[in-house]
Formats: C-alpha cells, structure tokens, sequence
C-alpha cells in the first residue's frame, strides 16, 4: 500500500480525532471524504458539574465554577470509569490521556493542536484514573477534546507516532474492534471487553469501499450491501426506488462550499497557479461565481426548493451561529455574485483581458486548477456547468481532480491546489480555529501542523476565533462566530454553497433496529452497535464511498470523515460523544460530566 506524507512544503482536512472538522468528499465531508472534515443541533460548552462559588453560563446553557485553580485560567478534571479496559482487558489510565496529547502535540505532521497547546499542564489526580487538564486561557471548546485516546502501551515513542497505524489501530475501547483492515475491506468484530451499556448485536460489521456513488448504490440495490451512507444527487431517489430499500435524510453540521486557495508559501507547479495569492484577483473570481445557477441547476433537482446557505462556516439548523445575511439576501439568494464589480476590481488593479479573452497581467493569464473527488457525480457536474461560465467571463479554469484518498488526505492538506469543492464536517460546536487561524495554516515553521487547508491568514480574523473560544456567553459567541464569517466575505476565502444532509439508506430485508437514528451525527452510524442482522449471515455489511489509504489518527490520515465513520470514532474512546441532536454527551470512558472550573 501506499502511505503519503506531507511534503516539507505542506501536506494532507479535517477530524484530527480531538473533534477537528472534516473533510467529506462523499464525505459524507472532510471533515473533512470531502473534509472529513469535522461538524447536529446543539451547543458548545455544555453542561459540565459545578462546584462550589460564583457560577457563569456556558455557551450550552450549563454553569462552570468560577473557583480558585492553582493558577489556571479553567481546569477540567475528568474521572476515568474504572471498568474502562482496553479489548486486551488492560486498564484505560492517565497515561493514556498523557500519550494522546503527547502525540497530537508533538508528532510531526499532527493534524491540529488547536486546544491542547491552551493546556498548560496534564497532571495524575488522586489515582491513575484521574486527569486534570489545566489551562491558560478559557477554552469554550473543551469537549472536542479528548477524543480518538491512543493506547500508551502500543506506541514506542508517544511523542512521534507518525510511523504507527499504517494499517491497524491493535486496539480498541469500543463495541467493536478490527479485526483487519486494507485497501479492500475494513472488518471489525466484537470487542468482548467492552465496558459499556451499548454491547453489539451483531458479530461483525463489514466495511467495503466503493468506486463511485453509482456503484455504492447498486451495491444496496443488489443486496450486497446492508446499508450505505451517500451523498445526495439528482436521481438518488429513483436509484434507491426498491420495496425493501428505506432512506432517510440527516441535518447535521455538513456544509459544502467552494475553497480558495492563497497560502503565502504557494509556489506555481503542476497542481496548482498560485493565482489567489492576488487579492484583487481572488475577490473578483469569486464575485464572478453565480451560486443561483449552481442552486437551480446542481441543488435544487436534489432538493427542490432548498435554499443557498449564505453563511460563512455554519449552517442554520444548529444553534444560534449562522448569520444567513454574509452572503445572501432577504430572500435566502446569493448577494455576493456581481459580474460588475468584479470587472472593475480587475480593471482597477492593472488586469486586462488578452486575446482570447481571458484575464491576464503582465501578459499571464492564469490557469486555475479545480480540485474534487474523482467519480462524485455532483461536484463533477459542477465543473461541467460552472467551468464555461467562468471562461466566458474571463477565467480559464481547468479539472485537476484525483481520487478521495488522493483529495483529501494528500492535496489538501498540502495545500496542492487553486480551487475546491468539498464538505466541512464540523463538531457541534462552532469554533473554527483550527480550520481557519493564521496558526492552522501548515507550514515547515509549524511543523505541517494544522487544517487550514485555504492558506488563508487574517490576523484580526484569528484574534476573533481566539476570544470566540475564550466566550461561554453564547450571545456574545454568535457576535463573534458572525464577525469571522464576515471576514470570510470580505477576503474572499470561501463560497458556501449548501448545508448538506447525509442519506441513510439501508435494506429493510437485511438489517434492522435503529439505522437511521444517527444519520444526523457528526459521529455517523456510531450505534451501529444496536443494529441487527435479519437475513441471517452475522454480519452487517456498509459500502463506504471513500476510503482512506492508512489508519494513523494524529496525522493527514485521519483527514476525512470517512476515516473517521469507518475507523477511527469506531474503536478510539472519546470522553465526549456527539448526538444526532448536534449535542454531547459523556460517553462509558468516563464515570460523569467531568468537572469545569474558571481560575
């Protein structure tokens, strides 16, 4: 198999396993699959316990204790459940927790560090199953952390695991552990030790990549698959037309937009121009973009009537924290599409159109490389409409597209693109930080940490990520959430284009129990442990429409939703699990809500 690591200029979105976003390309993000990265209807900091002392509201409702901490600015104390074994039965411990944040902090290539490098110290409480985290500032977010525990015991070095898990994670905290993975199929099966209410049903789940979605979805249609996960397009209704096929949408914190890339460092090669590097130029390519004919033309025969998502990184069915006016109008249409002043903007800044009509300077005209997943229908269909419009206003964009491993967990990451279309799959909780701050853009001064995969860097943008995260007062959050998606406007960033339900659909004959219930989860099909097996063969089998190409959860690898669906929320414990309504809640690796406390 093929392992990839980020080049020393960049390299590869989303879920770094502490709650990251995403990237999904079927994504299902993506996020980040197109980034998986990531996102549910809920809060942020949510209802932790209190102790003693004046108490402030959280973000989610909940109050913390505003006490004395040693000196920290918070501390979160977290009680490991004492019947919490990893499968081989030996105890989850803070040496676990310890190793984890070694390794997200230190490997090179991590994912993002956003959060733990706000703690100052990790200390041993009154015995091995107590951690106390203290930190140096407020940190709203604190329950996207702690998540995707690695084993202490099966790692050399916890500070450099970037050799490990090419093709196994050798353990597990979950219902279910791997029983083997590779490039064909993911097999996992019953974790005897598991610790918690919600033992498996089933002996075994199956997971088979498939080529493309109209692949996957012959797969159910067939028989051949129990259930599968995709992403929606025009016709998927009449695909999945079968008496004992059943399907339903999930809302959850998926938005699927158009990227930019402007990263400093860019330097022009054969995946990417480096043209956005030029404000000017950025700015005007994208108010020549018209979202309404992407809506009418690529949306609205998969969601008829649905309207254009005009916020910035968010979407509006959770929580208080997209503003639908950054991009949109009154009417719910794109108000960022001006032809016009786009015209102007270039012409001001010493463009011209050259012979063949394309805008150029200095005598170059740019050749824009757009970036997808190879063989997902809509956003290859998106290329198809959008590509000539662009090059009768002046634009020469050219399909450079590659497959999702390839997309997502080696050109994004590397920055190796001008233009991408994929779906953020975010936590419930709305910081961006880690996908957007000047700090989470990777370079070789940060060690190719980080899942700012735009280059994107706006100072006074990343002062406002850093004080929304240092607010639990949910009113102030939104402000703030709301300013830095103004700035994603205003520099051109991004383009959103469509908050985006995952599909469950499954086979009625086949499988059963409560299949659709997560289909809203950030999470994914994480019950599939209370499915259960109709036609008998002991086993449920998924079709997964990506797939990644290794295991590691700290580094690119773990930078698609796919990733994390198949693997890495399937058998890494989290103190917090995410709901399908876009909530947290403690999961069986801790004995309650761990415990808050403002300094």
């Amino acid at each position: 198999m093929r392992i990839t690591k980020r080049s020393t200029r960049y390299a590869a979105i989303a879920v770094g396993l502490a709650f990251i976003a995403a990237s999904c390309g079927s994504d299902g993000g993506s996020s980040s699959n197109d980034t998986t990265a990531g996102t549910t209807a809920g809060t942020t900091a949510a209802a932790p316990e209190t102790t003693a002392a004046a108490s402030e509201t959280t973000a989610g409702g909940a109050e913390t204790t505003a006490a004395a901490s040693g000196g920290a600015a918070m501390t979160l104390t977290m009680n490991i459940n004492p019947d919490a074994v990893w499968d081989d039965g030996s105890k989850i411990t803070f040496a676990d927790f310890q190793c984890t944040m070694d390794a997200i902090l230190n490997t090179p290539g991590s994912l993002s560090t956003v959060g733990y490098d706000k703690i100052t110290s990790l200390e041993q409480g009154t015995d091995d199953h107590q951690v106390i985290a203290k930190f140096s500032e407020v940190y709203a977010p604190y329950k996207n952390l702690f998540a995707g525990i690695i084993k202490a015991d099966a790692v050399d070095n916890c500070k450099d695991v970037s050799a490990d898990f090419a093709d196994n994670i050798p353990f597990s905290a979950r219902p279910y552990k791997i029983d083997s993975w590779s490039l064909d199929q993911l097999v996992l099966s019953k974790n005897a030790a598991y610790f918690g209410d919600d033992k498996p049903t089933v002996d075994k789940i199956v997971m088979v990549p498939k080529a493309d979605s109209d692949t996957e979805i012959a797969s159910l249609v067939a028989g051949e698959s129990d259930f599968i996960f995709p992403q929606a397009y025009a016709g998927i209704t009449d695909a999945i037309n079968d008496p004992n096929i059943k399907s339903t949408p999930g809302y959850g914190t998926n938005y699927e937009g158009l990227y930019f890339q402007q990263g400093v460092d860019c330097t022009p090669d054969a995946s990417r121009s480096c043209a956005f590097k030029d404000a000017d130029f950025r700015h005007a390519f994208a108010k020549s973009i018209d979202r309404n004919l992407i809506r009418d033309n690529i949306y609205d025969p998969i969601f008829p009537g649905g309207p254009l998502l005009n916020c910035g990184l968010w979407v509006p069915t959770i929580g208080p924290w997209c503003d639908q006016t950054i991009f949109g109008d009154a009417d719910g249409k794109d108000a960022y599409f001006d032809a016009t002043a786009a015209d102007t903007i270039l012409g001001g800044a010493g463009w011209a159109k050259d012979a063949s009509g394309m805008w150029a300077k200095d005598g170059v005209a740019p050749e824009i490389h757009w970036v997808i997943n190879s063989g997902n229908t809509r956003r290859e269909s998106t290329q198809a409409l959008l590509i000539p419009e662009m090059k009768k206003a002046g634009f020469n964009i050219v399909a450079d597209n590659c497959d999702a491993a390839c997309y997502f967990q080696q050109r994004l990451p590397s920055l190796e693109y001008d233009m991408a279309m994929y779906i953020q799959t975010a936590s419930p909780d709305p910081t961006v930080t880690g996908i957007m701050a000047c700090d989470s853009v990777p370079s070789e001064a940060n060690g190719n940490k980080g899942q700012n995969s735009s280059g994107w860097c706006n100072e006074e943008a990343s002062k406002l990520m850093t004080q929304s995260d240092q607010t639990v007062d949910e009113t102030e959050r939104a402000d703030l959430i709301h300013q830095i998606g103004g700035f994603l406007a205003t520099d051109a960033v991004m383009l959103p284009l469509y908050q985006f339900p995952n599909i469950a659909a499954w086979r009625t004959d086949q499988v059963g129990g409560p299949v659709d219930a997560d289909a809203a989860n950030y999470q994914a099909f994480q019950n599939i442990g209370a499915w259960t097996d109709l036609n008998g063969d002991g086993q449920i089998v998924i079709g997964a429409e990506q797939w990644p190409e290794c295991l590691n959860p700290i580094t690119e690898c773990a930078n698609s939703s796919w990733y994390q669906w198949t693997t890495g929320f399937k058998v890494l414990p989290n103190v917090w699990d995410t709901t399908s309504k876009g909530t947290y809640e403690t999961s069986a690796l801790v004995t309650g809500e761990p415990e808050v406390t403002l300094g």
